[in-house]
């Protein structure tokens, strides 16, 4: 009979292999000083259009961020739209390709699960976005986009979603399907790279430090303001080495660059779903 740290190598390789990208807890520990820096006031827009002041960065991501639940797998998204009682949700495609069914719930904050449906929009350049739509009478804040063009290298970013698994200890992983909205995970870090030349596939340009685990893909990447600047997709050091580091023009970086990308998470910037879907959405 295994042991639990052999059944523990097994299920976290698979979950890796099958995983990579950050597709489908309580809030992650925090130190002072970051505290102190996403508790400053704001202004931030709930799904009624009035502004709320001196709420922290924190507390819109609880609010704004979903879980999109598949049978086969869950992801991460992101409430950027409200008309009546429509919501939409932007997500990764990659979180949505998981069911082939295209059968999906959703979880909002407040631990309601309601049924969505896939939503389509232009995608000529294959850009890992997507977005789902649910119907409910309850008014959810609506995220405030932002502006990733003015991103800094050092600025602060904070990123969250649903991680699929959770660490007990070095032999016990659990998974967190069953757990609502206590699965819910809030990440600080910094901005590090933005790729302004090139692109990895799909979209992907935008490198910063926070430490995303599987199943935040499609949560959202906000600013010091609480605005959204671009959407998880890619874990830190992937198991496939440089190849996936490969451009979207075939090219590859150098091992210099390489060595600076490999422990960065990976997020498609904000602008690029504008491009997309602004019009569409009148958003």
């Amino acid at each position: 009979m295994p042991t639990s740290s052999v059944w523990f190598s097994i299920n976290l390789l698979l979950a890796i292999l099958l995983l990579q990208s950050c597709s489908s807890m309580s809030m992650g520990n925090i130190g002072h000083k970051t505290v102190e820096e996403v508790n400053k006031s704001i202004v931030y827009n709930d799904g009624n259009g009035q502004q709320k002041d001196n709420l922290p960065v924190a507390e819109i991501a609880r609010k704004i961020t979903v879980r999109i639940l598949a049978e086969s797998g869950s992801g991460s998204g992101v409430i950027v739209s409200r008309k009546g009682q429509t919501y939409t949700v932007l997500t990764c495609q990659h979180v949505l390709d998981i069911d082939k069914n295209g059968k999906y719930n959703v979880l909002s904050a407040d631990g309601k699960v309601y049924k969505a449906r896939f939503k389509v929009i232009s995608n000529p350049q294959n850009i890992d976005l997507a977005l789902v739509q649910f119907e409910s009478k309850i008014v959810y804040p609506v995220v405030t986009l932002g502006n990733s063009n003015l991103l800094a290298s050092d600025a602060p970013i904070f990123a969250a979603g649903f991680p699929n698994y959770h660490t007990v200890n070095k032999d016990e992983i659990e998974d967190t399907r069953e757990w609502g909205t206590k699965a819910f995970r809030f990440t600080d870090g910094k901005v590090s790279m933005v790729l302004k030349d090139k692109s990895l596939p799909n979209g992907y340009r935008l490198g910063y430090t926070n430490d995303v685990k599987v199943g935040m893909s499609g949560g959202p990447v906000l600013n010091g303001k609480g605005e959204l600047v671009g959407i998880n997709g890619r874990l830190k050091y992937p198991i496939q080495g440089i190849e996936v580091f490969t451009f979207a023009d075939g090219s590859k970086p150098s091992q210099e660059m390489f060595g600076k990308m490999e422990p960065l998470s990976w997020a498609i910037p904000i602008v690029i779903f504008r491009q997309l879907a602004e019009e569409s959405l009148q958003i």
